[in-house]
């Protein structure tokens, strides 16, 4: 019989809207910029078997549904966006191809829509250099020849961005030279706003980061691709397709949910669909990703 999760199965085909949590004097938001199809070959080590036993990870056109856009962690006026969508643009899906269809765009706009204004952005820091999450830190605002954030640095794990030649394939020469005269290299426990420190998570690429935000009694771990899909909680032996490193992937994952299963500790997947914000409880019968109710 195919799990559930606590009747919130439709929540996992379907992309997140705008979500909030208050955490102590920080407020952290998701903004959606799009979204994207993750084949079931996303996860090469699934079977057909797999996905016959977990329908509900899988949507009518047979495909993981991952939300696309960034986090605003907002503290005493100031504000950070972690990763910056896919930007306005979109890619139709390829046979063969473990990355469906794919667009972007709203990132701007559903900002506005929260009251906030890009200029206000003082940093963008990036969980890894991979074009879903550098969207709108290099391509212009439509029909300008302005970027997004005007006043903003791009915060990049050292080992990311001095191996920026290794993902390659998975960003243009042209993104790497609009990003470069705006990067300020972070290193692991750094503190890089109030409250938000650096975490190495390698493996989904070289320097992949994830940023661990404290405040109040609460901590939240934005994981950034270390996971695509809350199905990898519960096997984190399950690496994605385009994971530079697949066996240190497994490590930073098994380490992070080892992180979130401790108390007082949420988790930010920003492709698990409609279950992005989460607690870990290995304790469960069920699926151990259990949505916060925001």
């Amino acid at each position: 019989m195919a799990k559930s999760i606590s009747g919130l199965d439709e929540r996992l085909r379907r992309t997140s809207p705008v979500r909030s949590i208050q955490m102590g004097d920080t407020t952290v938001t998701y903004v959606p910029d799009g979204a994207a199809q993750l084949t079931p070959r996303w996860l090469p080590a699934t079977t057909d078997e797999v996905w016959a036993a977990h329908p509900e990870y899988l949507d009518t056109t047979g495909n993981m549904v991952a939300s696309i856009g960034g986090l605003l962690v907002e503290h005493d006026g100031r504000s950070l966006l972690i990763d910056a969508g896919f930007g306005p643009c979109s890619l139709s899906a390829e046979a063969g191809r473990p990355l469906g269809a794919i667009h972007g765009g709203d990132l701007l706009d559903n900002l506005t829509a929260l009251g906030r204004r890009p200029e206000d952005v003082e940093a963008v820091a990036i969980t890894h250099l991979h074009t879903d999450h550098i969207g709108w830190a290099w391509q212009p605002v439509p029909g300008t020849d302005r970027l997004a954030f005007p006043d903003a640095g791009y915060l990049v794990a050292e080992p990311e961005w001095s191996g920026r030649h290794l993902v390659k394939a998975h960003i243009s020469p042209r993104a790497l030279d609009v990003l470069e005269p705006r990067v300020r290299m972070v290193g692991e426990g750094e503190e890089i706003f109030p409250g938000v420190h650096v975490m190495p998570t390698p493996g989904h690429t070289p320097g992949h980061t994830a940023y661990v935000i404290g405040s109040g009694d609460l901590r939240l771990i934005a994981f950034g691709d270390a996971m695509h899909s809350p199905i990898q909680i519960d096997h984190p032996e399950w690496s994605a397709a385009p994971d530079y490193d697949p066996k240190q992937s497994e490590d930073s994952r098994r380490r992070l949910i080892a992180e979130m299963a401790e108390p007082g500790t949420i988790g930010f997947g920003v492709h698990f669909a409609d279950v992005i914000f989460g607690r870990v409880d290995p304790r469960a019968e069920g699926p151990a990703w259990q949505p916060c109710r925001v």
